[in-house]
């Protein structure tokens, strides 16, 4: 079983996507855009290796404006020396990366233009993926589309206008199940029939399912018959609710006694699962942690060195349980461990608390500190314990005094990254 993450990293420096306004995409910003968010996938997926995640995401936003006529570059010639040395990192490693264009690649929808717009963006997803070398195992998943008041028609017009798809795209090509028109039920009679792989939602099935009666390891196995050996291993997507935001909303962490009671459930562990949730790595490697057939304690260890101070800040006594728990080296008490740092996360911080982490951090380079430096963070203090300043405005400042003073213990906190 291989688990990812989309897109994004979380508290990883180095590794956000940028891109600009259409009206200033000139070519040398185009240029430098394109290198920098190369440079930040390289990072990206050396943080896999290192973190043993071998299934990703890669952003439909890498390069910006990619099918898009505004942008002139021959990207996949500038860029082929980098682009190949990445493509090599993520073969070598096993790794697996998919791509899944946003909502306007509609290919059934009944306006020509938009059909034009989405086959384009097809295109430019996969010459990503054949710029980087890499096998038709490594996909591209998308949404039937609208229902258009009719769906036969509207199924009619994705399989004529699939045919008119190069290879090159027909062969990374997987369909999913969506959360309002085309239920898991539908996307198999689709693929079945024009022999498409099928990945199935777990969350978009909650919101829009088939057969409720059916468990979802019913349909998992279903899905399973379209995939070819030329496909790779079978892929799902798995998240889980958001409680505080409408049906379909993805949550802000995943649940591991949820995910793990999912898991249970499978008929085979012969799977990748590709999480959909807000904190993205962070949820990934608690997962992979919680399922590894290597129980290494030291693994729970580096996660703590991460979360520690944000797990401090909102409960001490979670803090200390944790502290005693990881005390034992003879154990691998992973279930624990993560279910006590979201027993953290459930808990509202106090400005207490918050100072006396925000001072905590202050050691660390309070004896390379300027005066004027202290100074600053002591009135930044005292204006947030007054409500005239955010904790965020605090963390702000120690960040960049994290980034000044080389503190690297601290660069690898959640601290700055989960608020």
């Amino acid at each position: 079983m291989r688990i990812g993450y989309a897109c994004l990293t979380v508290g990883v420096p180095n590794t956000e996507m940028k891109t600009c306004l259409i009206k200033n995409a000139s070519d040398q910003k185009l240029t430098e855009l394109i290198k920098h968010n190369l440079n930040s996938l390289e990072n990206m997926i050396d943080y896999n290796i290192d973190n043993r995640v071998e299934l990703f995401r890669i952003s439909s936003s890498l390069i910006p404006f990619g099918s898009n006529p505004v942008n002139r570059i021959i990207w996949w010639e500038v860029f082929e020396k980098q682009l190949k040395k990445i493509g090599k990192k993520i073969a070598k490693s096993g790794m697996r990366v998919s791509m899944h264009p946003g909502q306007y690649t509609v290919l059934n929808a009944v306006d020509e233009n938009i059909v034009t717009n989405a086959i384009a963006d097809l295109d430019y997803h996969a010459r990503i993926m054949d710029s980087l070398g890499l096998s038709p195992e490594n996909k591209i998943i998308i949404h039937i589309g609208g229902v258009y008041n009719d769906k036969k028609q509207a199924v009619k017009r994705f399989s004529k206008n699939y045919e008119r798809l190069d290879e090159t795209i027909k062969k990374r090509l997987v369909i999913e199940n969506d959360d309002k028109s085309y239920t898991i039920s539908d996307v198999l009679d689709i693929g079945k029939v024009m022999d498409i792989p099928v990945v199935f939602d777990n969350l978009h099935h909650k919101v829009n399912p088939s057969d409720e009666n059916q468990p979802d390891c019913y349909w998992i196995d279903a899905c399973k018959t379209t995939w070819k050996s030329r496909d790779g291993q079978q892929k799902i997507h798995y998240s889980q609710q958001n409680q505080e935001k409408k049906a379909g909303s993805h949550s802000k962490t995943i649940g591991i006694t949820e995910f793990l009671a999912f898991c249970q459930e499978l008929n085979s562990s012969d799977l990748d699962i590709m999480l959909e949730v807000k904190d993205k790595n962070l949820s990934a490697i608690k997962c992979i942690n919680c399922t590894t057939a290597k129980k290494e304690i030291k693994r729970l260890e580096h996660e703590w060195s991460k979360y520690k101070y944000a797990v401090l800040e909102r409960s001490p006594l979670d803090y200390l349980e944790i502290r005693k728990l990881l005390n034992n080296k003879d154990r691998y008490p992973s279930i624990e461990f993560y279910n006590l740092v979201e027993s953290s996360f459930a808990k509202e911080t106090t400005i207490g608390n918050s100072i006396n982490v925000a001072q905590h951090i202050w050691g660390y380079f309070r004896t390379m500190a300027l005066p004027s430096e202290k100074k600053y963070f002591l009135k930044l203090l005292d204006q947030y314990e007054k409500g005239e300043a955010s904790i965020k405005k605090v963390k702000k400042n120690l960040w960049k005094m994290t980034v000044k003073y080389e503190q690297t213990y601290l660069l690898d906190s959640y601290y700055y990254v989960i608020i």
